[in-house]
């Protein structure tokens, strides 16, 4: 008797797991084309103004919209990119198994890298990375918001506060998910890419320490 109850349960996982991986089939496109979706360039053109992508460090995200456009601007874009990742988080969460769920993030990001309702052109991630986590991660969210403002006041540098509050979030990601290879491999891809898609921003960095004649840093 306890025999077959185990084999129905398992049957009944698998299953479950089947129809996870089913759903995972469309969720990943779904969250592809909402990350393609860039707001900063929509409101540019609502605004009657030019590509974002065209001045400045040529990103399409919050801190190029403030160059631009000033503050209401750039917070504009920024609740609208964490609004548009939230959803994207609470649809996976509904649909996939847990260790499923970080996927879509990923799908997400990858969508905002290469988006193709915008000539594959796009921004770096940062604020959706941080509207994902912060259906999935509240405590983690709070606590590198912290991280961010603290580098921030160090270093008065928007990309290497973004480092900081991208660590916590990936510490705090890779403690829900350990030990599954699944949740801790697409975390681990997604916040790689996001520093990769920076990499301009840290030659430039190191490139002007050397100029001013400082040590790099480790």
């Amino acid at each position: 008797m306890h025999l077959r109850e185990d084999q129905v349960f398992m049957e009944m996982s698998a299953t479950m797991g089947t129809a996870s991986l089913v759903r995972l089939a469309w969720v990943l496109p779904v969250a592809y084309l909402a990350g393609s979706l860039n707001f900063s360039i929509l409101l540019f053109r609502l605004l009657g103004k030019e590509d974002p992508r065209k001045h400045f460090s040529g990103n399409p995200g919050v801190t190029n919209v403030y160059r631009q456009a000033g503050w209401p601007a750039a917070a504009l874009v920024l609740v609208l990119d964490m609004g548009r990742a939230a959803a994207v988080a609470l649809l996976a969460r509904s649909c996939l198994a847990e260790p499923l769920v970080p996927w879509a993030g990923w799908a997400m990001i990858l969508g905002n890298h290469f988006p193709c309702l915008h000539g594959f052109k796009g921004g770096k991630g940062v604020a959706n990375f941080l509207g994902f986590c912060a259906v999935l991660l509240p405590l983690g969210t709070l606590v590198s918001l912290g991280a961010y403002l603290m580098v921030f006041a160090l270093v008065r540098i928007p990309f290497l506060a973004s480092f900081g509050m991208l660590a916590v979030l990936t510490a705090f990601g890779v403690r829900l998910w350990w030990p599954d290879p699944l949740g801790v491999a697409a975390l681990l891809t997604t916040a790689g890419s996001i520093v990769w898609f920076h990499r301009s921003n840290i030659a430039g960095w190191v490139a002007d320490r050397k100029k001013r004649g400082k040590p790099d840093a480790a």
